[in-house]
């Protein structure tokens, strides 16, 4: 959706006037002539900013950002005056004012302004989303992304968390299939019985029935007292089965009992225990294809099969990566008590093209070793920035970077820059406005003139 710029003048000429100008540079407009109407549309999730004059009746442009501050201290504001007052200029930029345009200006600062302060406005609220992201998936691997494939899976597993029915989570290893499972069992209504976790490719075939059914003493030899099996202890509450393509012909058997007739039999015992849970199974393989299945039961594979969640690895979803990768890094930062790193060209250049085999747990690990400036092999050290640095700021520097990088590598050459970034030309140029960065600097003998077409 686009950003809008929320435009405030009670004087209907130089309002439209305004709006013009905005609109002739591609940003879209709601114009108010004074700040009560434009109150009524303003509240937290307004991603746009807001344009006022200062001199209104009633409620005038520095009364208006006050009250937009009060809700909302990250909304840019930016005030115009035809007064020309310098003192009431300086103060209101103290008070938090993003700027301040004296009468008469020219078309374009007013554009500029508008532009950047959109730009600010744009991170603020993917830094909002991203922290209501972290706050909803948890402190393990978060489920991060704001891409429409992962905005779609997690209203998927709102909408079925509470409905008790199985599911079979589809992913390849590290890209949250667990944290799958724990968001289910979190936000459902067995959130207060056990979670319990079992990798089928972990445990060998000798055991993998115990661990799952439990045993009574002189089951077999060394079973010396009685022992409550995951299934059994996951009664009330949830069982994830990880990995269960891995899981061995014999136990799938008994496992398609378990889920049809939600009951056990320990080893060493005839006596039949009914269990209350709810299974959530997880492949590396789409069990769906006979051939990628092999020797795991098709009977097995539809009764898991009522619900099945894809979760698409991190190549194909490359946007979500400078979110997961800050967090990933402030979160390593504070546990190493480190200062955030800001990022060389390399570390920004390999996050965007490194294939990432092993996803979001591969990223995680990444993280971990950029905050400890341990990664020597991709360039040179990484400077430390101030802690109070937000994730905005970060954003924005390793965006300036990524940008940097493209451009040196494509010798400052526009034309193969902006294919090789993927961007509109208008939207490069504006980037590299707001960063301060000169194209020329890039530039190498092979003639700058043709890097500029």
């Amino acid at each position: 959706m686009q950003q809008s710029v929320c435009l405030v003048d009670d004087d209907s000429e130089l309002r439209r006037a305004m709006k013009q100008t905005l609109e002739l540079a591609g940003l879209a407009v709601s114009a108010f002539p004074g700040a009560a109407e434009a109150l009524a549309i303003l509240n937290p999730d307004f991603d746009g900013i807001v344009v006022s004059d200062i001199r209104m009746p009633g409620i005038d442009g520095l009364t208006l950002f006050r009250r937009i501050a009060d809700f909302d201290a990250d909304l840019p504001v930016i005030l115009v005056t035809g007064h020309g007052d310098i003192p009431m200029a300086v103060q209101a930029i103290k008070d938090g004012v993003y700027d301040f345009i004296p009468k008469p200006f020219a078309a374009d600062r007013l554009v500029q302004s508008a532009r950047r302060a959109l730009e600010k406005r744009r991170l603020v609220m993917e830094n909002r989303a991203l922290k209501r992201a972290a706050e909803v998936a948890g402190e393990s691997l978060p489920l991060i992304g704001q891409t429409p494939v992962m905005e779609r899976l997690r209203q998927t597993l709102r909408h079925i968390a509470d409905t008790d029915v199985d599911v079979l989570v589809a992913g390849e290893t590290g890209s949250g299939k667990e944290v799958v499972a724990t968001l289910l069992h979190n936000w459902s209504r067995r959130r207060n019985g056990n979670f319990v976790a079992l990798n089928c490719g972990a445990l060998p075939e000798t055991v993998i029935e115990s661990e799952l059914f439990g045993h009574e003493p002189g089951a077999f030899t060394g079973a010396l007292k009685k022992r409550v099996g995951r299934i059994e202890h996951a009664s009330g509450g949830t069982l994830f089965l990880d990995e269960i393509e891995a899981m061995p012909p014999a136990t799938q058997v008994k496992m398609l009992r378990v889920l049809e007739a939600r009951e056990i039999t320990p080893l060493g015992t005839n006596i039949v225990r009914p269990v209350d849970i709810r299974v959530i199974a997880a492949a590396k393989i789409d069990l769906g294809d006979p051939a990628q299945r092999g020797d795991f039961r098709e009977d097995l594979y539809f009764r898991l099969n009522v619900v099945t969640l894809s979760i698409p690895p991190l190549r194909e979803r490359r946007d979500d990566i400078p979110l997961l990768f800050s967090h990933f890094l402030t979160r390593a930062a504070e546990r190493f008590k480190r200062d955030v790193p800001t990022l060389s060209p390399a570390v920004s250049h390999y996050l965007m093209s490194h294939s990432w085999p092993g996803n979001v747990r591969e990223l995680s690990h990444f993280a971990e070793r950029v905050a400890l400036g341990v990664e020597g092999s991709l360039g040179q050290p990484i400077a430390a920035a101030p802690t109070s640095a937000g994730l905005p700021e970060r954003i924005e520097r390793y965006e300036a970077e990524i940008l940097k990088e493209a451009l040196r590598a494509q010798h400052g050459d526009v034309k193969a820059t902006i294919e090789a970034l993927g961007i509109p030309r208008k939207t490069f140029y504006d980037k590299l406005q707001r960063h301060g960065i000169n194209r020329a600097d890039y530039a190498d003998r092979r003639g700058s003139e043709k890097s500029g077409r």
